[in-house]
C-alpha cells in the first residue's frame, strides 16, 4: 500500500552474510546452532555451580552471574532467527518485532558494558585497596549497583527505538545484517538520518567509552599497584586474580572499538567481512567466557571439580 511517495513496510528481510552461497546454509545454520548451545550450556553450567555452591556467593561470582544472564539473553534475542534463516529459509521478520530484537540487542548490549565496568571496579578495589574491599563491596552493594545497571541501560535503547520507529520506510525492506539493529533499520528511512544517528551514535560511544576509560585506569592502578610487590611470585598470583576478567575485557572492547575507528577513520569493509567481524565479537565471548571463569577462577575451578567428583560412578570390584 502506498502513502505518497511511501511504501509501508510491514516486514523486514535479514540477509545474513549477504555473499554466502546457497550449498553453505546448512552448514552455517548448524555452526550457529552449535554456538547457541554451547553458549546455553557454558552459561548454564555457570549459573549450576552458583546455586549449589554457597563458596561462590562473593560479590565478584555475583556479578559474573549477571554477565551470564546478559550473554545467554543476547544469544537468545539473535541466534534463532538467523538460524531459522539458513535452516528454514525464513529471513523475515515482521515490522514490530525487528524494533523489539535491535531494543534487545542495544540494551544488552550496554548492560554488558556496565558489568564489565563493574568487574573492574572490584578488582581495582580488592587490589589497590584490599583492606577496605570488604566494607566497600559487600554482596548487598553488588546488588544495588547490578540491578542500577540493568534499569539505567533501558534509556539509551529505548530512546532509538522511540525515534526511529515512526520513521517513514520506503519500499526496500531488506536489512543487511544477521539482526536487527539501529544503523541496519535506520538506513531504509525516507528521511535524513542524521538527526537519528548522531543521537545514536553519542549514547553507544558513551556507553563504550566511558566504562572502557575507567577500565583502563583501574588496571593502570592495579598494574602500579603489583609493581609495588617486593616478591615477583606476589606479583603474579595477584595478576592472576584478574587475569580472567582482562581476558572477557579485551575480548569485548578491543573488536568493537577497531570497528568503530575503522568506520571514522575511512577504513571499509566488505558487507560481508564487516557482518563476520560483528558477530564474532557479539557471539564468541558468550559462548567461551564460561570456558574462561571454569579454567582461570580459583573457586569457579573448584567448584566445578567437586561437582565432577560428585558425579563420578565409582567402579564397583568383583
Amino acid at each position: 500500500m502506498l502513502e505518497g511517495n511511501h511504501s509501508t513496510v510491514t516486514e523486514f528481510v535479514l540477509t545474513g552474510f549477504p555473499g554466502l552461497p546457497p550449498q553453505y546454509h546448512g552448514l552455517v545454520s548448524a555452526i550457529l546452532f552449535i554456538v547457541y548451545f554451547v553458549t546455553l550450556m557454558g552459561n548454564a553450567t555457570i549459573l549450576f555451580l552458583f546455586a549449589t555452591d554457597r563458596s561462590l556467593h562473593k560479590p565478584v561470582y555475583y556479578l559474573i552471574l549477571n554477565l551470564c544472564a546478559c550473554d545467554v539473553l543476547f544469544s537468545t534475542t539473535t541466534l534463532p532467527k538467523i538460524i531459522s534463516k539458513y535452516w528454514f529459509q525464513s529471513g523475515s521478520i515482521s515490522f514490530t518485532a525487528c524494533f523489539v530484537q535491535m531494543y534487545f540487542v542495544h540494551y544488552l548490549g550496554t548492560v554488558n558494558s556496565c558489568i564489565l565496568f563493574l568487574m573492574a571496579l572490584d578488582r581495582y578495589v580488592a587490589i589497590c585497596h584490599p583492606l577496605r574491599y570488604s566494607h566497600i563491596l559487600k554482596n548487598s552493594t553488588i546488588l544495588i549497583l547490578s540491578v542500577t545497571a540493568w534499569v539505567v541501560s533501558k534509556a539509551g535503547a529505548l530512546m532509538m527505538v522511540i525515534r526511529a520507529y515512526p520513521l517513514p520506510y520506503c519500499a526496500s525492506n531488506i536489512i543487511n545484517h544477521c539482526f536487527c539493529d539501529h544503523i541496519g533499520i535506520t538506513t531504509l528511512a525516507c528521511t535524513d538520518r542524521t538527526s537519528y544517528s548522531f543521537p545514536a551514535f553519542v549514547n553507544a560511544m558513551v556507553m563504550l567509552l566511558g566504562p572502557l576509560a575507567f577500565i583502563c585506569f583501574s588496571y593502570c592502578c592495579i598494574i602500579i599497584t603489583v609493581l609495588k610487590i617486593a616478591n615477583l611470585q606476589g606479583r603474579l598470583k595477584t595478576l592472576s586474580t584478574c587475569s580472567a576478567q582482562l581476558i572477557i575485557i579485551l575480548l569485548y572492547y578491543i573488536p568493537r572499538c577497531f570497528v568503530y575507528l575503522a568506520s571514522n577513520i575511512g577504513i571499509t569493509f566488505s558487507s560481508d567481512v564487516r557482518i563476520v567481524i560483528i558477530m564474532l565479537y557479539s557471539l564468541l565471548p558468550p559462548m567461551i567466557n564460561p570456558v574462561i571463569y571454569c579454567l582461570r577462577a580459583k573457586d569457579m575451578r573448584e567448584s566445578l571439580l567437586r561437582q565432577l567428583n560428585r558425579r563420578t560412578i565409582p567402579q564397583v570390584s568383583y
